[in-house]
Parts: structure tokens; sequence; C-alpha cells
């Protein structure tokens, strides 16, 4: 059997012991939710909500075109055919993931900011019937 190491001023709990029970981790993890900052956020303009998938979708379709033309090219120029007929397609096929990636990416975020609306008027409607 194992008997703890009595702490030098003899009472039975460790030094450690005692940090652990006077600490308020409790009370600090509870304080310090995500869901806290959801509430107490301001609200953003369009442009902070969208502005990473209009990069997206614009950076998409610019890299779509730059592939569009290399393509063209290795159909009118003779002298590097190979390096466009290679490259082309390259640029096409990552301009246009980013772009249908871009445009996924709106419906799902006026998806989400429906819900958190949703959400803030029930939490609303909550806390005034609930706090009288």
């Amino acid at each position: 059997m194992d008997i703890p190491p009595k702490s030098p001023d003899g009472s039975e709990k460790s030094p450690q012991s005692k940090e652990l029970l006077s600490s308020n981790t409790a009370s600090t993890l509870c304080t310090s939710s995500r869901s806290e900052s959801v509430w107490t956020e301001a609200p953003r303009s369009k442009w902070e909500i969208y502005h990473k998938p209009v990069i997206v979708v614009s950076v998409g379709a610019a890299i779509f075109l730059f592939g569009i033309v290399i393509t063209s090219l290795s159909c009118l120029e003779t002298k590097n055919k190979n390096v466009y007929k290679l490259c082309g397609p390259a640029f096409l096929s990552l301009g246009l993931m980013l772009l249908v990636c871009g445009l996924v990416w709106i419906p799902i975020i006026r998806k989400k900011q429906k819900q958190r609306q949703k959400s803030q008027f029930l939490q609303s409607l909550k806390s005034f019937f609930f706090n009288r």
C-alpha cells in the first residue's frame, strides 16, 4: 500500500493539492466560453463578412482567364506549343477550382448568418422571459 507523503507542516494534503483546490478553474472556464463572444460581438459590414470568398472568386476568375489565354496560344503559336499545351489546362483547372470554391462558399456564409440571426433572436427572447 502506498502512503501519500505528508507535507512539511504535517497536514495530510500536499501543497499541490491545496493549489488545485484553491484555483478557480471551473469559474474561469465557464466565463471564457466561446458562445459568449457570439452575443457580445458588434455587427459586421458586408465586406467584412464576404471579403474572403470574393477574393477567392476573383483570383480564381483571373487564373481561369489566364488559362484560357495560354490554351489559345497553344493553337496559334508554333514556337512553344508543348509548353502552352501543358500549362494552359493546369491554369484552367486551378482557376476553375478556386472559382467554384468561392462561389460555393458564399451561400454557406449566408446560411450561417441566417442561423446566427435566428439564434440571437431566440437568445434575446429567452433572456427577456427568464430574466424577469
